[in-house]
């Protein structure tokens, strides 16, 4: 029902620009000016009426995927069991992912507490500029609050997006960099999985 709804307003609009600019090159004429001119002008219009965000996002989002998005170890686990000895075979991992969730008025940071030593922060901002979503892990040692391993990642969609006006604009349904080039460094959780411990 809803997709109905978005494709009879979407014919509206085309409807009502083809008449804009039909009534802009009829106006030109009679006026003695450029109609091609006044035609392709008030095609525009309309065209950024609605449209006016599509390419803007879409090259903003390729832009931050492929410079600052990433996965990224700062240390590997071998390093970090040196620096430990004998620690991370004591650490047990918490039931039922345990977290802390906090509210922001553009966004919210959710802090999972793996075990006694390491907690996953996964911040989660927007919208930005153009409809851009951050969304950033870090592995910390809680010990020193050392970032083991990071993870960046960008959207043009809410993941609690409602449906509404912005509902049918599919430029803003990129979930992720995924198809984009960007620094990796293998999976986030598989290193969570070495760090975290078993259950007990």
């Amino acid at each position: 029902m809803i997709g109905l709804a978005y494709l009879l307003a979407f014919g509206l609009y085309i409807l009502i620009s083809v008449v804009v600019v039909l009534w802009a090159i009829g106006h030109a004429r009679k006026h003695g000016k450029s109609a091609k001119r006044w035609g392709w002008g008030a095609a525009l219009v309309m065209y950024l009426l609605v449209f006016w965000d599509w390419i803007p996002t879409i090259v903003m989002h390729q832009y931050y995927c492929a410079t600052q998005a990433g996965f990224w170890v700062y240390k590997t686990v071998d390093q970090w069991k040196k620096e430990n000895p004998r620690v991370i075979e004591m650490l047990v991992a918490n039931k039922g992912a345990p977290h802390r969730h906090q509210e922001s008025n553009d966004g919210f940071i959710n802090t999972f507490y793996l075990n006694q030593r390491f907690n996953l922060i996964s911040k989660y901002q927007g919208p930005l500029f153009l409809h851009r979503w951050i969304q950033e892990d870090e592995l910390v040692d809680t010990k020193n609050n050392e970032v083991l391993a990071r993870y960046v990642d960008f959207s043009t969609s809410q993941k609690r997006r409602q449906a509404g006006w912005s509902g049918w604009k599919f430029w803003l349904d990129s979930e992720n960099c995924k198809s984009v080039n960007h620094r990796d460094q293998g999976s986030m959780s598989e290193i969570i999985l070495e760090y975290q411990g078993e259950e007990k």
